[in-house]
């Protein structure tokens, strides 16, 4: 990463297939978040119609136009932007995150690979198998959804493409809020690295969902995190702690890669 700047997530109740909805919701905070000189934010995961997953052929054919809505106000407003939604090929969906830059260019494309069984998400969305990194305005960023934050294998991963901030997308439920919450500082610790983490609220079905959305820092040190009912946060993001973090504790010289990997 290079200079001093703010990093934002939104959390919002996510419509289940309302896209114009989600999508004007979301520019709404978006906006709020440009006001206050935010310069990279980050939306829920499926922000645009949600798991609706019995009509996700039809929001997909939608999900060109909501790229490009959000790469008109990247553009516009300097603001890198990432999240995910339905994207389609070959007759397969995937929950793909994309990356859009402060140019206005979608500069990566991560399609989920750990897909959430409990839920059924196997059975409707084909799991991506490429990990992505990618080298932006603000440095190289790793890119996870969701249930990736079980994996400790791909944030090291990333942390070993040498990605100093993750970004992360997620619809995570509030009996496991504590999970959502530990993972994400242990994520950070272990990798010494800026997690950047937006979950949605509102409830869908049986499900309540609790925001807490979090920005954390290379020490996990949570440098905000979002009550259920606050629908933006940000953080001044310091680009140095992540090499000081790792001189202080420098465990990548420590690491036993001869032995496991």
């Amino acid at each position: 990463m290079k200079n001093n700047f703010k990093a934002g997530i939104v959390q919002f109740d996510v419509k289940s297939g309302q896209v114009e909805t989600n999508l004007n919701t979301a520019l709404g905070h978006l906006e709020k978040l440009a006001a206050k000189n935010v310069s990279l934010a980050v939306l829920p995961e499926m922000f645009s119609c949600s798991f609706d997953n019995e009509n996700l052929s039809k929001h997909s054919k939608l999900s060109d136009k909501v790229v490009e809505s959000l790469s008109f106000f990247a553009r516009k407003n300097q603001m890198a932007i990432a999240g995910t939604l339905p994207e389609k090929e070959k007759g397969q969906i995937f929950n793909t995150m994309v990356f859009i830059d402060v140019d206005g260019k979608v500069k990566a494309r991560y399609r989920k690979i750990h897909l959430f069984r409990l839920t059924g998400e196997h059975l409707y969305y084909t799991a991506g198998n490429k990990i992505v990194t990618i080298d932006s305005s603000f440095g190289r960023l790793g890119l996870m959804i969701c249930y990736d934050l079980r994996f400790p294998e791909l944030a090291r991963s990333l942390y070993l493409k040498d990605a100093q901030m993750i970004i992360v997308s997620a619809q995570w439920p509030e009996p496991r809020k504590e999970h959502w919450k530990t993972l994400i500082k242990a994520r950070s610790i272990e990798n010494q690295l800026f997690m950047v983490c937006s979950n949605r609220t509102g409830t869908e079905g049986d499900l309540i969902f609790p925001g807490m959305s979090m920005i954390v820092d290379p020490m996990g040190n949570v440098l905000t995190e979002a009550a259920n009912n606050e629908k933006i946060a940000f953080a001044d993001i310091d680009p140095g702690l992540v090499k000081k973090a790792r001189t202080l504790i420098p465990c990548s010289t420590d690491r036993r890669q001869e032995i496991y990997g």
